[in-house]
């Protein structure tokens, strides 16, 4: 079933690595404005503008409240008429019908919840926090309806004698299972208790994520003088003095933070005081017994969610979730993270052990005393190490790497060379914050295939991380052609300053791209089937995939040139930045590893060991010694109280980065042997694999692809890991035929 306010599309909440961008050539039309309710609701109907994107320009936050409660009586009225239809029930009237309904709540809740991730305001975050219940109730209305399932019920158990084709049989069990999966076959108690837990939990929910939002914002580092930042940038400096004029700190510097364990500057200031401030600050976050405290709602988020699992049959979250992903169960999971802790952990060490030597060597020439490597000190001599190793670091990568051109020449580039896609910028239309740019995407035949929304800009208002989302979902059956955003956090330079790009941040790009063109290259009939409606452990395989264009050497020489000169980067700074490509990798896998192993440890917890606030930090602690990370150089990507992925939709599921890893490494492979950025190779990705959305078994379209099961081996080799030799050729459990 087509419950429009889930956001399905919503894909990629914070990418691996981080990325930037560049403003808008020209600032297209004003951005929305809290007022009184517009003489005509726009959101009451489809936008008239180019495919439905939405008019942002005469929106207002106070036409929103109103198109939702609308929406939520349509809706509950075409689902009413379609579960007491007196009709015995067929494909047609129940299952497409389904499909059709909830048009207006789906973009009004599209709306603001986009908007609240990408530029939250007071009345936008009201908002969220005043229907979070509201929405969990009117889902509830619908799924646990026992007309409703009665007749989706009835056509899953004759699916096969229908005469329907298999992306139909394929689209009634979905909605049966989901119908299953909400508690459908509960009886009253069961039910009564459900909608409390689901409840409680949006609210929840939404109190959550507010907290992140403030508590990055709170805990902004304010510095007193420039001479502390000495690695900076002038560019940088200068940005840090115009944060903090805009928070009245006339004459300071303000540090802004990204939701992630480490911070990019780390990577630069030489003040070793200064970096154990920023660290400190950043992972103190969501756990200093503030009002932004998350500690409490871990606990009592993870306890309902244990709770609602048991209500359903299952031993634990864990185990509710992976059912319905391509993982199946816990085991397999625990089994390929234990795998791969060892050989991580060893290899940071090992790269630990090589920073220390630095440190070491450069105390004892300035006849000081040295100190041992802490998880503050990591970027900054890892940088040094980079020099040692390959010649280069970040600030001499950066000059070639402006934003826009990168976007433009890079990305487009690559999509352009491997679908044929064109993309043109378009200044016509409106954007909600005057740095988003805008544009239309045609296929090689020139037909327009899409709107793509680039949003680049780190702010205040803005969550933290990378990702994708759909303002409008492609659907044969609606008619309807992608309108599809990403987003990311960079930090912006002062006014008249190029946006220069990390090579993390670059990687970033490409990778949400790879989600928007699993969005874009949709082609299907329904729209709960459409684009990254995919399983959770299946979504970041496409998008993985589109980051090996960002080092592909016809790419990287069409968009690494110097923002002054136009000069291309010279060959010997770009044979380096190939040859670096499993540099520091025991840190980048381990911190990523200890974070999914977190993830899982609490999903995974019996209700009688789910530790109370007070007891959430030390759980925290134990679970990544037990599991291995005892290695306090390298902590976490996220910590538990903003770890905003497990508070979302990837609960029990941030192990998909990895998980789908495996497949995009054997995809690269495959590009590889059989000649790399190619159109006819593209073609045949597009056509098997990113346009079926979720309308075919997902390791099915793999297999289509690659041509074999998955195997781990192209994974440990790109990132240089070496497992016990019994175990170099296995593939994680429970991939194989499922």
């Amino acid at each position: 079933m087509r419950i429009p306010f889930v956001l399905a599309a919503t894909v990629a909440i914070a990418a691996p690595v981080l990325a930037q961008t560049t403003a808008s050539a020209a600032a297209p039309a004003a951005a929305v404005q809290p007022a009184e309710p517009s003489a005509v609701n726009l959101l009451l109907a489809p936008s008239t503008l180019p495919l439905q994107y939405p008019p942002f320009d005469k929106i207002r936050d106070a036409d929103i409240g109103p198109a939702i409660d609308q929406g939520m009586a349509e809706h509950l009225a075409e689902v009413g008429e379609i579960a007491g239809n007196a009709k015995a029930p067929t494909f047609d009237n129940t299952i497409v019908a389904l499909e059709r309904s909830g048009a207006t709540l789906g973009r009004a809740v599209t709306l603001l919840m986009s908007l609240t991730g990408a530029d939250a305001n007071p009345a936008r975050l009201k908002l969220q926090a005043d229907y979070a219940t509201r929405l969990a109730a009117h889902r509830d209305a619908i799924q646990l309806d026992p007309k409703l399932f009665a007749r989706v019920e009835s056509l899953y158990q004759r699916r096969a004698s229908l005469g329907l084709g298999a992306a139909e049989q394929r689209l009634i069990e979905r909605h049966y299972n989901q119908l299953l999966r909400a508690g459908a076959k509960l009886d009253d108690d069961g039910k009564a208790r459900m909608k409390a837990i689901n409840a409680e939990m949006a609210q929840l929910g939404a109190r959550f994520n507010q907290n992140v939002l403030a508590e990055v914002n709170d805990s902004a580092v304010i510095v007193d003088s420039a001479d502390e930042l000495k690695g900076l940038s002038d560019e940088q400096i200068a940005a840090a003095a115009a944060a903090a004029r805009a928070r009245g700190q006339d004459g300071k510097y303000l540090i802004a933070l990204l939701n992630t364990t480490g911070q990019p500057v780390l990577s630069q200031l030489e003040s070793r005081a200064l970096r154990q401030r920023i660290y400190e600050a950043s992972v103190e976050r969501g756990s200093r017994g503030n009002a932004f405290d998350n500690t409490a709602l871990v606990s009592r988020v993870v306890t309902l969610r244990s709770e609602r699992a048991r209500l359903l049959g299952f031993a634990s979250h864990a185990d509710f979730v992976l059912k319905d992903e391509t993982a199946k169960n816990q085991q397999a999971v625990n089994t390929m993270l234990r795998q791969l802790a060892p050989a991580a952990v060893g290899a940071a060490r090992r790269e630990g052990g090589e920073l220390q030597a630095i440190i070491d060597r450069e105390q004892a020439a300035k006849h000081e005393p040295s100190f041992k490597l802490a998880a503050w000190d990591w970027s900054f001599y890892s940088e040094k190490l980079r020099a040692e190793k390959y010649g280069f670091d970040e600030t001499q990568l950066k000059p070639y790497l402006e934003m826009k051109n990168v976007l433009e020449n890079g990305v487009f580039y690559a999509a352009g060379q491997l679908y044929g896609l064109k993309f043109k910028e378009r200044h016509d239309l409106p954007v909600y914050q005057p740095d988003v740019l805008v544009y239309d995407v045609f296929n090689a035949d020139g037909s327009q295939l899409a709107i793509f929304i680039a949003d680049m800009y780190a702010r205040p208002s803005k969550r933290g991380g990378a990702w994708m989302n759909a303002y409008v979902d492609q659907s044969g059956l609606l008619n309807q052609k992608p309108v599809v955003a990403n987003h990311l956090n960079i930090p912006k330079p002062a006014d008249g300053k190029p946006t220069l790009l990390t090579w993390d941040e670059v990687n970033t790009m490409f990778h949400e791209f790879g989600h928007a063109l699993h969005g874009m290259f949709s082609n299907v009939k329904y729209p709960s089937m459409a684009g990254t409606k995919v399983p959770r452990d299946f979504v970041e395989y496409p998008s993985q995939v589109n980051e090996m264009w960002a080092d592909w050497p016809s790419v990287l020489a069409n968009y690494a040139k110097h923002y002054k000169t136009g000069e291309p980067m010279p060959r010997a700074l770009l044979d380096k930045v190939l040859a670096a490509k499993q540099f520091n990798q025991g840190f980048a896998t381990t911190e990523y590893l200890s974070a999914a192993s977190l993830d899982q440890r609490w999903h995974q917890l019996p209700p009688d060991q789910i530790p109370s606030a007070e007891g959430v930090m030390a759980f925290e602690a134990r679970a990544l010694r037990e599991e291995g990370y005892d290695y306090d150089a390298v902590p976490p990507r996220y910590r538990t109280p903003y770890f905003s992925h497990i508070m979302g939709g990837y609960a029990a599921g941030y192990y998909a980065y990895v998980w789908s890893e495996v497949l995009d490494a054997n995809t690269v492979q495959w590009f590889k042997a059989n000649g790399g950025l190619k159109r006819e190779l593209g073609d045949a990705f597009r056509a098997k694999l990113l346009s079926q959305g979720g309308s075919q078994d997902a390791l099915a379209l793999f297999r289509g692809v690659v041509g074999h099961e998955p195997q781990i081996q192209p994974l440990l080799e790109r990132r240089g890991l070496v497992l016990e030799k019994t175990r170099t050729a296995e593939k994680p459990q429970g991939t194989a035929g499922e």
